[in-house]
């Protein structure tokens, strides 16, 4: 197990810089062969020259490449000094640079709104598994009955339905209406209850779309897996049916099942922006969104390395679990 996890920490190092290596691309180079000036986006277009060619320097748009590339991975993993009306400013790591909007530093700014990102996903993950996963399974040991149709219908809704529907719907209701739940976010370090009560419409809205999903997937892998020969074979030694479900066919059926959580895991993380929209809690999603119609590239350049971060490190965590689910994997 310890060469197979040394082995897996190797490629998600390689594939941090990779991420590191495609970012940069997509924000330096792309708009420099395309034409495109990324001082434009910290002064506007209507700028002159004097003023863009200020910007270019503070911003060290006119290094070379390879300089711009070497300060790039200095500010994520050291930080790196900036220059504001005389003043020279500190961002420590990891530091993706400064607003073209505020010229405050962006990982602040993001740190702030991270925690209600990751209570939102985390929080939603945990019912949307547990009414997944048990839909599914009970849908597949009774497949055809009313149950079944039922619990599948239901996961049909909440695979057409948009979240910005779902979510406004149980604000009428559930908030406004019956007054049973609050609609406004508190900080927990402020009230717990308070953010427990505030988090529920969210979490339910969320965990409604994701649930469906999972439900169908396991029903579907719990189809298949019952009908393996092993299954049989377990249930001719006369292996209790209870047993049979829990230690043969869910094993198999969590592979998938794990493989999904990571990778939609490591997506909300950059911010589940209609849940949050909907809801008005100042996660990353808002932030990103601002920042997209404020053209705003530091800010997104920065949500965009804690998503793909976030995907690589949910992928390593599914890899873990891939080899104490199946030791099969620790020898591959």
């Amino acid at each position: 197990m310890l060469t197979y996890l040394i082995r897996r920490l190797f490629a998600v190092v390689v594939m941090l810089v990779v991420v590191m290596l495609a970012v940069f691309g997509i924000f330096f180079l792309i708009p420099k062969w395309t034409g495109v000036d990324p001082a434009t986006m910290f002064v506007g277009k209507q700028a002159d020259a004097e003023a863009l060619e200020g910007i270019r320097q503070k911003l060290g748009l006119d290094d070379p490449i390879l300089v711009q590339l070497f300060d790039f991975f200095k500010g994520v993993l050291v930080g790196r000094d900036y220059v504001s009306a005389g003043d020279t400013l500190h961002c420590s790591a990891p530091c993706f640079g400064y607003s073209f909007k505020t010229e405050q530093a962006v990982w602040p700014v993001l740190a702030d709104r991270l925690p209600v990102t990751l209570g939102l996903a985390v929080g939603a993950a945990i019912i949307w598994l547990v009414i997944g996963l048990s839909a599914g399974v009970v849908s597949a040991l009774r497949r055809g009955s009313i149950w079944d149709r039922a619990a599948m219908g239901l996961a049909l809704s909440g695979v057409s339905l948009p979240i910005y529907f779902t979510g406004l719907l149980s604000l009428a209701v559930f908030s406004y209406g019956l007054g049973l739940v609050s609609n406004e976010y508190t900080p927990m370090e402020e009230s717990f209850p308070d953010w427990f009560s505030g988090m529920i419409l969210p979490w339910l809205t969320l965990a409604f779309l994701f649930g469906a999903m999972y439900a169908r997937l396991t029903r579907a892998t719990m189809l298949e897996v019952m009908g393996e020969d092993y299954i049989r074979t377990a249930r001719a030694k006369g292996v209790p049916e209870p047993v049979v479900i829990r230690k043969h066919a869910m094993r198999s059926t969590m592979t998938p099942v794990i493989t999904l959580l990571g990778v939609d895991l490591g997506a909300l993380m950059g911010g589940a922006i209609l849940t949050e929209t909907t809801f008005s809690l100042p996660g990353l999603g808002q932030a990103v969104l601002k920042a997209i119609g404020e053209k705003d590239l530091p800010l997104i350049l920065g949500v965009t390395l804690i998503t793909a971060s976030a995907v690589v490190v949910a992928n390593l965590v599914v890899d873990l679990l891939y080899g104490v689910i199946d030791p099969r994997v620790r020898l591959a």
